[in-house]
């Protein structure tokens, strides 16, 4: 402690990494927030030796589920509390979790339900999404304009799941609002009555362990919904970002609407670019649940497609879909402790605190992307999709202090190594050669590299404005 400091904290000699420059500096920072950046700064009350490692902004999370509501048996294992804490000490410090309208019910009941979920519970700050089930008149003329007001400027529409998806009329009335109001709308693209077909199918010639998931979601019905979502939207002409997109298929229809001027923006996630079908079994063993997820991961081949899309700017942000479900639980993978067809096998796999490692190591560090391409993808692309930016997704004075630290050095992860409170990650056994040294969030450190210091109820609720992401030059 220096009683002459100058600034809270000064981390010294980092090489700052920006979605647009690397360069060295000190950075000062003052009240959480980052006031200057230049070289040999004045004390601080705690000082950081970054000792010439990178430094890039906290990641922005745009695509996780927290503690999201589940018709029982099934409950998501991480709340705010783990889920937030595993997000910091991946290097995570802003999520955006869904509140999921159930239908039947006001999408303010799913907001005002949300609130009390998080409520001092959360390490880092969050905002929330909002997930559209219901579009009822009162929800599409007053509900839903009023939360964009509010700052819940985002929402996601289902084409597939029979709780959650919209017929064709609805996502227009949906996309409608977006435009009139200003709000990012995401897609999950997927056709459901050809899943349902294919699904029925499968069944009927006892096709039900978990590697036939992927066979009842082939490419094709992300492909056809992925071109049905483009087609909506410019009929609105709105907007639109297709979340998770898997394969090779709608990427192709992704650089088809880019190619004609359209507003089509696209996420991916990780288990598209480290996982391929064969994750979800060869065999008939139960072990492939841990990787059902929607869409399925694709062959290898097509690893390689979405390795391209990030880095000739299809993508416009890399999000985990961090959906955590224990596999040995009869609230998880094991539905009321049984082995059960892969229809019943709760989706998703968990992803927040491993997204930023495996994309340093394999992207960076493996020569694929850039260190700028790294915190646009990561950072400052889901913070101005959602309206965060420049508070969030980048090192600037002005912005929050939310910092990361990296150490570069190959391990073996396993589940150990992590935080969240599922009981695998699909990563195991990968070498990986990077992870957070440290991690600040408001300028104090949550991430030591060795321990977790906990700020729970210190993470803030955030208020998110219109979306900045401007489409790149075709």
């Amino acid at each position: 402690m220096m009683a002459d400091a100058v600034f809270d904290v000064v981390v010294r000699r980092a090489r700052v990494a920006t979605a647009s420059d690397v360069f060295d500096a000190d950075i000062g920072i003052q009240g959480g927030v980052v006031t200057v950046l230049g070289q040999g700064l004045a004390p601080g009350r705690h000082e950081i030796d970054a000792a010439g490692r990178v430094v890039t902004p906290g990641g922005v999370d745009a695509h996780c589920h927290l503690d999201q509501p589940m018709d029982p048996p099934a409950r998501m294992a991480d709340g705010f509390d783990s889920g937030t804490r595993s997000a910091a000490c991946g290097g995570t410090t802003t999520v955006i979790p869904f509140a999921a309208q159930q239908k039947g019910h006001s999408l303010r009941a799913a907001v005002d339900d949300y609130h009390r979920r998080a409520d001092g519970q959360a390490h880092v700050d969050y905002a929330f999404h909002l997930i559209v089930s219901d579009p009822t008149p009162a929800v599409l003329n007053e509900e839903l304009p009023a939360l964009i007001a509010e700052g819940y400027t985002s929402f996601k529409i289902y084409m597939t799941y029979d709780d959650l998806k919209l017929d064709d009329g609805q996502v227009l009335d949906v996309l409608a609002v977006a435009r009139e109001h200003g709000a990012m709308a995401m897609v999950h693209a997927e056709n459901a009555d050809a899943i349902e077909w294919l699904t029925r199918r499968l069944e009927a010639a006892g096709r039900t362990a978990p590697r036939w998931h992927a066979h009842a979601r082939p490419m094709l019905v992300e492909r056809e919904a992925t071109h049905r979502a483009i087609a909506l939207s410019q009929l609105v002409d709105v907007p639109i970002l297709i979340v998770h997109v898997s394969g090779r298929e709608a990427v192709e229809q992704i650089r088809w609407a880019r190619g004609h001027g359209l507003q089509v923006f696209a996420e991916t996630c990780p288990q598209y670019l480290f996982l391929t079908a064969e994750d979800l079994g060869i065999d008939d063993s139960y072990q492939g649940a841990r990787c059902v997820c929607s869409p399925p991961p694709r062959d290898k081949g097509n690893q390689q497609v979405i390795w391209d899309g990030l880095v000739d700017g299809l993508f416009t942000v890399l999000s985990s879909d961090h959906a955590p479900f224990r596999f040995d639980a009869p609230e998880g993978k094991h539905p009321g402790g049984q082995e059960v067809p892969f229809r019943h096998i709760p989706n998703g796999i968990p992803g927040l605190e491993t997204r930023l490692p495996l994309l340093y190591s394999e992207g960076v560090l493996g020569g694929r992307i850039s260190l700028e391409k790294f915190v646009e993808l990561t950072a400052t692309n889901p913070a101005k999709a959602y309206g965060l930016h420049p508070r969030k997704g980048t090192i600037a004075p002005g912005a929050d202090a939310d910092l990361v630290i990296w150490d570069e050095g190959e391990f073996v992860l396993d589940n150990q190594r992590l935080h969240h409170n599922v009981d695998y990650t699909p990563y195991a056994g990968m070498t990986l050669r990077a992870w957070p040294a440290m991690t600040l969030a408001a300028g104090q450190v949550v991430w030591d590299g060795q321990q977790f210091h906990p700020r729970k109820g210190q993470g803030r609720f955030l208020r998110c404005g219109p979306p900045t992401l401007r489409p790149r030059p075709r």
